[in-house]
């Protein structure tokens, strides 16, 4: 076996000097990330859409308000609107279902809330105590103001206001009744 010597003085032509670091850089072939095949998704997608947009919307409009598996179809009686005039004594208003909210309460409708929290109030014999402050995403109670009605609604926990509901439904008592005391 032959021992070879190196010599450190002369250069080598194999072996990179050290401020010769060759940097690697990577082919690009495709530098635009669009293609046809990305574009061709994009508009199936788009297409795809609009299509079941319009197919839910059409067979919505055909069902005439129907809903699959229910024996009526008539929703109008969940979220019934409130005549501005003609409201009379024992119309109902919102869901029809009475049992579908756990809390009662019968008094005269007034405009306001307690320091923000709800919009209407209920005034009820014994004073403010038995006052219940409500609000109403599913009936507008502004046209019910004056009125004697009992509200069926849920209650929620109120940061002013001692008794605070959320109405789902109400019925006409009395029409033009003055605020008890």
């Amino acid at each position: 076996m032959e021992i070879k010597t190196i010599d450190l003085d002369r250069a080598d032509p194999v072996t990179p000097r050290v401020d010769e670091v060759p940097v690697y850089q990577p082919k690009i072939t495709n530098k635009s990330m669009i293609s046809k095949s990305n574009i061709l998704t994009v508009v199936t997608f788009i297409i795809v859409a609009v299509a079941g947009f319009y197919t839910g919307a059409t067979l919505k409009t055909s069902l005439g308000g129907k809903t699959a598996g229910s024996t009526s179809g008539d929703l109008k009686n969940i979220q019934a609107e409130v005549p501005v005039t003609g409201v009379k004594v024992g119309d109902i208003y919102g869901s029809p279902d009475e049992k579908a909210f756990n809390t009662t309460a019968t008094g005269v409708l007034d405009k306001g809330g307690l320091n923000g929290e709800g919009t209407h109030k209920l005034v009820r014999p014994g004073g403010p105590s038995q006052t219940v402050y409500m609000t109403s995403s599913v009936i507008d109670l502004d046209t019910l103001i004056g009125h004697q009605i009992t509200v069926w609604g849920e209650t929620f926990k109120g940061q002013k206001a001692g008794w605070l509901m959320d109405v789902g439904r109400v019925k006409v008592e009395n029409l033009n009744m003055p605020l008890p005391k």
